[in-house]
């Protein structure tokens, strides 16, 4: 596979505190990547930055070869780790904004997740659980035909049957070719569906690798990144 999503050198400064210092990373397409640390290590910071949220302080990011620019944000479908969906909206208004605003989402295949769900396209959002709430957000960005999928925290705040279900989702509507970056902290829950891990921590990458090489060694993702967390 090619390379879908290289850093070099990045580093993201507010003020006097630093979020991300020197990364460099090289991710190919065609895989689930998680993007795995403790709360406060960069994770959403990286995650903004390559949707085009924030600006980097230093270094590059291109995305299939592209700087960060409207280009690159038609195929890059982005999962915040709040909602920014209006409570008031209906679920058909915000299947009518995402047409509109995005073109290459796939009204057709968010409208049978949803059906799957019992999730009623006249329904409020404010009158959904928390749970279903954030389902229907994922619906919508994996109802897009993109290139990179970034999932910031996409299964924290929800219970396990919400989680197999957000995982499912993820695994069953990716195209073979798109690169999904999934963030989170809570890597036992995540790493099954994973064919590579990136550790960072204060910003700073700690280690790279394929899962299955973890596997073969007899360990879990969770217990490497909780030996390697302990060493340091």
């Amino acid at each position: 596979m090619s390379v879908i999503l290289e850093t070099k050198n990045l580093t993201k400064n507010y003020g006097s505190a630093r979020g991300l210092s020197d990364l460099s990373l090289t991710l190919e397409g065609g895989k689930i990547i998680g993007l795995l640390g403790s709360n406060g290590s960069g994770k959403t910071t990286l995650i903004k930055m390559i949707a085009g949220i924030l600006q980097p302080t230093s270094g590059t990011i291109t995305v299939n070869g592209l700087p960060i620019s409207t280009e690159t944000k038609k195929i890059v479908s982005y999962l915040p780790e709040r909602t920014y969906l209006n409570s008031w909206m209906r679920i058909s208004d915000i299947l009518d904004y995402f047409e509109d605003f995005y073109a290459d989402f796939d009204k057709a295949n968010a409208l049978r997740m949803l059906a799957t769900l019992g999730v009623n396209e006249t329904a409020k959002l404010r009158t959904l659980s928390k749970g279903t709430r954030e389902k229907v957000q994922l619906v919508l960005v994996m109802s897009r035909k993109a290139k990179v999928y970034l999932l910031d925290e996409p299964i924290a705040g929800v219970d396990p049957v919400a989680r197999e279900f957000i995982l499912e989702t993820i695994l069953s509507n990716r195209a073979p070719d798109s690169t999904i970056l999934i963030s989170t902290h809570l890597i036992a829950d995540v790493e099954k569906v994973l064919d590579r891990f990136v550790f960072i921590r204060d910003g700073q990458l700690l280690m790279m690798q394929d899962v299955e090489k973890v596997k073969e060694s007899g360990k879990t993702v969770d217990e490497l990144f909780r030996e390697v967390y302990r060493c340091l």
